[in-house]
Protein backbone atom coordinates (compact mmCIF):
# COMPACT_ATOMS: atom_id res chain seq x y z
CA UNK A 1 0.00 0.00 0.00
CA UNK A 2 1.27 3.48 -0.80
CA UNK A 3 2.37 5.33 2.33
CA UNK A 4 0.25 8.33 1.46
CA UNK A 5 -2.86 6.22 1.12
CA UNK A 6 -2.75 4.59 4.51
CA UNK A 7 -6.17 4.23 6.00
CA UNK A 8 -5.12 5.03 9.55
CA UNK A 9 -2.32 7.53 9.92
CA UNK A 10 -3.50 9.57 12.85
CA UNK A 11 -3.04 7.16 15.67
CA UNK A 12 -6.70 7.19 16.70
CA UNK A 13 -8.87 4.15 17.16
CA UNK A 14 -11.19 4.07 14.18
CA UNK A 15 -12.78 0.83 15.35
CA UNK A 16 -15.07 2.71 17.70
CA UNK A 17 -18.37 3.76 16.25
CA UNK A 18 -18.61 7.55 16.30
CA UNK A 19 -21.73 9.04 17.86
CA UNK A 20 -24.01 11.14 15.69
CA UNK A 21 -22.90 14.79 15.71
CA UNK A 22 -26.19 16.60 16.23
CA UNK A 23 -24.61 20.05 16.31
CA UNK A 24 -22.75 19.59 13.01
CA UNK A 25 -25.51 17.95 11.00
CA UNK A 26 -28.31 19.93 12.65
CA UNK A 27 -26.56 23.23 11.86
CA UNK A 28 -25.77 22.07 8.33
CA UNK A 29 -29.43 21.11 7.78
CA UNK A 30 -30.58 24.57 8.84
CA UNK A 31 -28.00 26.19 6.56
CA UNK A 32 -29.00 24.07 3.55
CA UNK A 33 -32.66 24.86 4.23
CA UNK A 34 -31.86 28.57 4.39
CA UNK A 35 -30.01 28.38 1.07
CA UNK A 36 -33.03 26.69 -0.53
CA UNK A 37 -35.29 29.45 0.79
CA UNK A 38 -32.92 32.16 -0.49
CA UNK A 39 -32.82 30.78 -4.03
CA UNK A 40 -36.48 29.75 -4.31
CA UNK A 41 -38.55 31.95 -1.96
CA UNK A 42 -36.35 34.98 -1.11
CA UNK A 43 -39.36 37.14 -0.19
CA UNK A 44 -40.74 34.65 2.33
CA UNK A 45 -41.82 36.54 5.47
CA UNK A 46 -39.49 36.28 8.46
CA UNK A 47 -37.34 33.50 6.94
CA UNK A 48 -36.26 35.49 3.88
CA UNK A 49 -34.00 37.85 5.85
CA UNK A 50 -32.49 34.97 7.79
CA UNK A 51 -31.81 33.04 4.59
CA UNK A 52 -30.21 36.12 3.03
CA UNK A 53 -27.93 36.49 6.08
CA UNK A 54 -26.81 32.84 5.82
CA UNK A 55 -26.10 33.21 2.10
CA UNK A 56 -24.21 36.47 2.55
CA UNK A 57 -21.94 35.00 5.22
CA UNK A 58 -21.21 31.85 3.21
CA UNK A 59 -20.29 33.91 0.14
CA UNK A 60 -17.61 35.62 2.22
CA UNK A 61 -16.39 32.51 4.03
CA UNK A 62 -16.42 29.59 1.58
CA UNK A 63 -12.90 30.05 0.25
CA UNK A 64 -11.47 30.42 3.74
CA UNK A 65 -13.19 27.21 4.82
CA UNK A 66 -11.78 25.24 1.87
CA UNK A 67 -8.24 26.57 2.28
CA UNK A 68 -8.51 26.01 6.01
CA UNK A 69 -9.48 22.36 5.61
CA UNK A 70 -6.52 21.85 3.26
CA UNK A 71 -4.22 23.50 5.84
CA UNK A 72 -5.56 21.27 8.62
CA UNK A 73 -4.94 18.22 6.45
CA UNK A 74 -1.36 19.28 5.76
CA UNK A 75 -0.67 20.01 9.43
CA UNK A 76 -2.05 16.57 10.29
CA UNK A 77 0.99 15.09 8.54
CA UNK A 78 3.49 17.12 10.56
CA UNK A 79 4.99 15.11 13.47
CA UNK A 80 3.33 16.01 16.76
CA UNK A 81 6.74 16.00 18.45
CA UNK A 82 7.60 19.08 16.39
CA UNK A 83 5.17 21.19 18.41
CA UNK A 84 6.82 20.06 21.65
CA UNK A 85 10.23 20.93 20.22
CA UNK A 86 8.99 24.39 19.23
CA UNK A 87 8.17 25.28 22.86
CA UNK A 88 11.77 25.06 24.09
CA UNK A 89 12.57 26.08 27.70
CA UNK A 90 9.67 27.12 29.88
CA UNK A 91 11.45 29.58 32.19
CA UNK A 92 12.45 32.19 29.59
CA UNK A 93 10.72 34.84 27.51
CA UNK A 94 12.01 33.02 24.44
CA UNK A 95 10.08 29.97 25.60
CA UNK A 96 6.95 32.12 25.82
CA UNK A 97 7.53 33.37 22.28
CA UNK A 98 7.81 29.79 21.10
CA UNK A 99 4.62 28.86 22.93
CA UNK A 100 2.78 31.75 21.25
CA UNK A 101 4.13 30.65 17.86
CA UNK A 102 3.06 27.08 18.52
CA UNK A 103 -0.41 28.31 19.45
CA UNK A 104 -0.68 30.36 16.27
CA UNK A 105 0.32 27.42 14.09
CA UNK A 106 -1.87 24.75 15.66
CA UNK A 107 -5.26 24.61 13.95
CA UNK A 108 -7.68 23.71 16.74
CA UNK A 109 -10.65 25.37 18.41
CA UNK A 110 -10.69 26.71 21.96
CA UNK A 111 -12.01 23.40 23.30
CA UNK A 112 -9.76 21.17 21.21
CA UNK A 113 -6.68 23.19 22.17
CA UNK A 114 -7.32 22.39 25.83
CA UNK A 115 -6.46 18.73 25.25
CA UNK A 116 -3.15 19.76 23.68
CA UNK A 117 -2.46 22.23 26.49
CA UNK A 118 -3.12 19.57 29.12
CA UNK A 119 -0.79 17.14 27.34
CA UNK A 120 1.96 19.78 27.08
CA UNK A 121 1.61 20.42 30.82
CA UNK A 122 1.92 16.70 31.53
CA UNK A 123 5.02 16.57 29.33
CA UNK A 124 6.79 19.27 31.32
CA UNK A 125 5.87 22.61 29.69
CA UNK A 126 5.80 25.40 32.26
CA UNK A 127 2.49 26.84 33.45
CA UNK A 128 3.46 30.17 31.84
CA UNK A 129 4.00 28.46 28.48
CA UNK A 130 0.71 26.60 28.68
CA UNK A 131 -1.21 29.81 29.43
CA UNK A 132 0.57 31.63 26.59
CA UNK A 133 -0.21 28.74 24.28
CA UNK A 134 -3.91 28.66 25.24
CA UNK A 135 -4.43 32.41 24.83
CA UNK A 136 -2.55 32.69 21.52
CA UNK A 137 -4.14 29.69 19.87
CA UNK A 138 -7.95 29.39 19.89
CA UNK A 139 -9.15 31.64 17.05
CA UNK A 140 -5.73 32.35 15.52
CA UNK A 141 -5.70 29.05 13.64
CA UNK A 142 -4.90 29.26 9.95
CA UNK A 143 -8.43 28.39 8.86
CA UNK A 144 -10.11 30.99 11.09
CA UNK A 145 -7.58 33.62 10.08
CA UNK A 146 -8.64 33.19 6.46
CA UNK A 147 -12.30 33.37 7.44
CA UNK A 148 -11.76 36.52 9.51
CA UNK A 149 -9.94 38.16 6.59
CA UNK A 150 -13.04 37.53 4.48
CA UNK A 151 -15.36 38.88 7.19
CA UNK A 152 -13.53 41.94 8.56
CA UNK A 153 -10.62 42.52 6.18
CA UNK A 154 -6.88 41.92 6.30
CA UNK A 155 -5.97 45.01 8.37
CA UNK A 156 -8.28 44.28 11.27
CA UNK A 157 -7.51 40.56 11.21
CA UNK A 158 -3.80 41.34 11.59
CA UNK A 159 -4.53 43.84 14.37
CA UNK A 160 -6.64 41.24 16.17
CA UNK A 161 -3.81 38.70 15.89
CA UNK A 162 -1.23 41.20 17.15
CA UNK A 163 -3.50 42.12 20.06
CA UNK A 164 -4.02 38.50 21.04
CA UNK A 165 -0.29 37.72 20.87
CA UNK A 166 0.48 40.76 23.04
CA UNK A 167 -2.06 39.56 25.62
CA UNK A 168 -0.70 36.02 25.45
CA UNK A 169 2.88 37.15 26.04
CA UNK A 170 1.96 39.55 28.86
CA UNK A 171 -0.15 36.83 30.47
CA UNK A 172 2.66 34.30 30.13
CA UNK A 173 5.16 36.75 31.65
CA UNK A 174 2.85 37.39 34.62
CA UNK A 175 2.38 33.65 35.18
CA UNK A 176 6.15 33.19 34.94
CA UNK A 177 6.57 35.84 37.66
CA UNK A 178 3.86 34.21 39.80
CA UNK A 179 5.65 30.87 39.48
CA UNK A 180 9.04 32.31 40.41
CA UNK A 181 7.66 34.16 43.45
CA UNK A 182 5.75 31.11 44.68
CA UNK A 183 2.28 32.64 44.33
CA UNK A 184 1.44 29.78 41.97
CA UNK A 185 3.16 26.39 42.06
CA UNK A 186 5.51 25.35 39.28
CA UNK A 187 4.59 22.47 37.03
CA UNK A 188 5.55 19.31 38.97
CA UNK A 189 5.99 17.41 35.71
CA UNK A 190 8.77 19.79 34.64
CA UNK A 191 11.12 18.25 37.22
CA UNK A 192 10.30 14.78 35.97
CA UNK A 193 10.93 15.67 32.33
CA UNK A 194 14.58 14.83 31.78
CA UNK A 195 14.49 15.17 28.01
CA UNK A 196 16.66 17.86 26.49
CA UNK A 197 14.83 20.26 24.19
CA UNK A 198 17.64 20.05 21.61
CA UNK A 199 17.18 16.28 21.50
CA UNK A 200 13.43 16.83 21.05
CA UNK A 201 14.12 19.14 18.11
CA UNK A 202 16.55 16.69 16.49
CA UNK A 203 14.08 13.83 16.90
CA UNK A 204 11.22 15.87 15.41
CA UNK A 205 13.43 17.07 12.54
CA UNK A 206 14.53 13.53 11.71
CA UNK A 207 10.92 12.32 11.75
CA UNK A 208 9.82 15.18 9.52
CA UNK A 209 12.62 14.53 7.00
CA UNK A 210 11.76 10.83 6.92
CA UNK A 211 8.15 11.74 6.14
CA UNK A 212 9.22 14.02 3.27
CA UNK A 213 11.34 11.27 1.74
CA UNK A 214 8.27 9.02 1.49
CA UNK A 215 6.42 11.53 -0.69
CA UNK A 216 6.47 10.66 -4.37
CA UNK A 217 5.90 13.28 -7.08
CA UNK A 218 4.33 10.84 -9.52
CA UNK A 219 0.81 11.94 -10.61
CA UNK A 220 -0.87 8.96 -8.99
CA UNK A 221 0.97 9.50 -5.70
CA UNK A 222 0.24 13.23 -5.74
CA UNK A 223 -3.45 12.52 -6.30
CA UNK A 224 -3.36 10.06 -3.45
CA UNK A 225 -1.58 12.59 -1.23
CA UNK A 226 -4.14 15.27 -2.07
CA UNK A 227 -6.99 12.89 -1.30
CA UNK A 228 -5.46 12.08 2.07
CA UNK A 229 -4.94 15.78 2.86
CA UNK A 230 -8.60 16.65 2.26
CA UNK A 231 -9.81 13.50 3.99
CA UNK A 232 -7.72 14.27 7.06
CA UNK A 233 -8.65 17.94 6.80
CA UNK A 234 -12.35 17.15 6.96
CA UNK A 235 -11.88 14.57 9.73
CA UNK A 236 -9.81 16.95 11.85
CA UNK A 237 -11.84 20.00 10.78
CA UNK A 238 -15.20 18.60 11.86
CA UNK A 239 -14.64 20.10 15.30
CA UNK A 240 -14.11 23.46 13.60
CA UNK A 241 -16.99 23.12 11.15
CA UNK A 242 -19.60 22.17 13.74
CA UNK A 243 -19.05 25.37 15.73
CA UNK A 244 -18.45 27.48 12.66
CA UNK A 245 -21.83 26.50 11.17
CA UNK A 246 -23.51 27.12 14.52
CA UNK A 247 -21.87 30.54 14.71
CA UNK A 248 -23.05 31.36 11.18
CA UNK A 249 -26.63 30.61 12.25
CA UNK A 250 -26.34 32.83 15.35
CA UNK A 251 -24.78 35.65 13.32
CA UNK A 252 -27.53 35.37 10.68
CA UNK A 253 -30.19 35.51 13.41
CA UNK A 254 -28.58 38.68 14.80
CA UNK A 255 -28.36 40.15 11.30
CA UNK A 256 -32.00 39.36 10.50
CA UNK A 257 -33.83 40.06 13.74
CA UNK A 258 -31.71 42.43 15.85
CA UNK A 259 -32.06 46.00 14.56
CA UNK A 260 -28.87 47.93 13.89
CA UNK A 261 -29.86 50.65 16.34
CA UNK A 262 -30.07 48.04 19.13
CA UNK A 263 -26.54 46.89 18.37
CA UNK A 264 -25.16 50.41 18.21
CA UNK A 265 -27.01 51.43 21.39
CA UNK A 266 -26.12 48.49 23.62
CA UNK A 267 -23.03 47.03 21.94
CA UNK A 268 -21.60 50.13 20.28
CA UNK A 269 -18.06 51.53 20.60
CA UNK A 270 -18.51 52.79 24.15
CA UNK A 271 -17.31 51.64 27.55
CA UNK A 272 -20.81 50.38 28.35
CA UNK A 273 -20.96 48.49 25.07
CA UNK A 274 -17.56 46.96 25.77
CA UNK A 275 -18.62 45.77 29.23
CA UNK A 276 -21.92 44.38 27.90
CA UNK A 277 -19.97 42.50 25.23
CA UNK A 278 -17.74 41.04 27.93
CA UNK A 279 -20.80 39.91 29.91
CA UNK A 280 -22.42 38.40 26.82
CA UNK A 281 -19.37 36.44 25.71
CA UNK A 282 -18.86 35.14 29.27
CA UNK A 283 -22.42 33.80 29.38
CA UNK A 284 -22.64 32.47 25.82
CA UNK A 285 -20.90 29.10 25.53
CA UNK A 286 -19.79 29.16 21.88
CA UNK A 287 -16.56 27.67 20.62
CA UNK A 288 -14.02 30.02 19.02
CA UNK A 289 -15.12 29.11 15.50
CA UNK A 290 -18.70 30.01 16.33
CA UNK A 291 -17.71 33.33 17.88
CA UNK A 292 -15.83 34.52 14.77
CA UNK A 293 -18.96 35.41 12.71
CA UNK A 294 -20.58 37.01 15.79
CA UNK A 295 -17.49 39.09 16.47
CA UNK A 296 -17.56 40.22 12.84
CA UNK A 297 -21.20 41.29 13.25
CA UNK A 298 -20.30 43.43 16.27
CA UNK A 299 -17.56 45.10 14.28
CA UNK A 300 -19.36 45.57 10.96
CA UNK A 301 -22.86 46.48 12.13
CA UNK A 302 -22.28 47.97 15.57
CA UNK A 303 -19.17 49.80 14.34
CA UNK A 304 -17.18 48.53 17.32
CA UNK A 305 -13.97 46.70 16.35
CA UNK A 306 -12.89 46.57 19.99
CA UNK A 307 -16.13 44.80 20.92
CA UNK A 308 -15.53 42.22 18.20
CA UNK A 309 -12.01 41.66 19.54
CA UNK A 310 -13.34 41.42 23.10
CA UNK A 311 -15.99 38.90 22.07
CA UNK A 312 -13.33 36.67 20.52
CA UNK A 313 -10.72 37.00 23.26
CA UNK A 314 -12.89 37.08 26.39
CA UNK A 315 -14.86 34.09 25.12
CA UNK A 316 -11.63 32.15 25.53
CA UNK A 317 -10.28 33.77 28.70
CA UNK A 318 -13.53 33.54 30.69
CA UNK A 319 -14.87 30.27 29.28
CA UNK A 320 -15.97 28.07 32.19
CA UNK A 321 -15.14 24.89 30.26
CA UNK A 322 -11.56 26.10 29.94
CA UNK A 323 -11.39 26.95 33.63
CA UNK A 324 -12.65 23.50 34.57
CA UNK A 325 -10.09 21.76 32.35
CA UNK A 326 -7.22 23.90 33.67
CA UNK A 327 -8.29 23.09 37.21
CA UNK A 328 -8.38 19.42 36.25
CA UNK A 329 -4.84 19.14 34.90
CA UNK A 330 -3.23 21.55 37.43
CA UNK A 331 -5.33 20.24 40.37
CA UNK A 332 -5.79 23.81 41.64
CA UNK A 333 -8.71 26.23 41.36
CA UNK A 334 -6.38 29.10 42.21
CA UNK A 335 -4.36 28.50 39.05
CA UNK A 336 -7.47 28.29 36.86
CA UNK A 337 -9.05 31.46 38.27
CA UNK A 338 -5.89 33.47 37.69
CA UNK A 339 -6.46 33.15 33.91
CA UNK A 340 -9.51 35.48 33.70
CA UNK A 341 -8.08 37.63 36.51
CA UNK A 342 -4.92 38.33 34.49
CA UNK A 343 -6.34 38.47 30.96
CA UNK A 344 -9.68 40.30 31.29
CA UNK A 345 -8.23 43.77 32.15
CA UNK A 346 -5.83 43.50 29.19
CA UNK A 347 -8.65 42.55 26.83
CA UNK A 348 -10.78 45.50 27.94
CA UNK A 349 -7.90 47.98 27.57
CA UNK A 350 -6.96 46.81 24.05
CA UNK A 351 -10.63 46.59 23.06
CA UNK A 352 -11.21 50.16 24.26
CA UNK A 353 -8.16 51.40 22.31
CA UNK A 354 -9.45 49.67 19.16
CA UNK A 355 -12.83 51.32 19.58
CA UNK A 356 -11.32 54.78 20.08
CA UNK A 357 -8.97 54.67 17.09
CA UNK A 358 -11.01 52.39 14.84
CA UNK A 359 -14.25 54.38 14.67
Amino acid sequence: MSPCCSTNNDGHNHGKKASFDWLLWGSLTIIVGALLVHFTLPQLPYLGDFAHGITSLLKKMWWGVLFGLAAVGMMHKVPRSLFRAVLGRGDTFGGLLRAALGGLLLDLCSHGILMVGAKLYERGASLAQVMTFLIASPWNSFSLTLILIALIGLKWTLLFIVGSVVIALITGSIFLFLERTGVLPENPYAKEDAQNTDEDAQSASAEFKAMLKKISFKPKSLACFGRDVFRDGFAEGRMVLRWLFFGVILAALINAYVPTDVLTTYFGPSLVGLVLTLVATTIIEVCSEGSAPIGAELMNRAGAPGNGFTFLMAGVATDYTELLVIREFTKRWKTALFLPLVTTPQILVIGYIMNVFGT
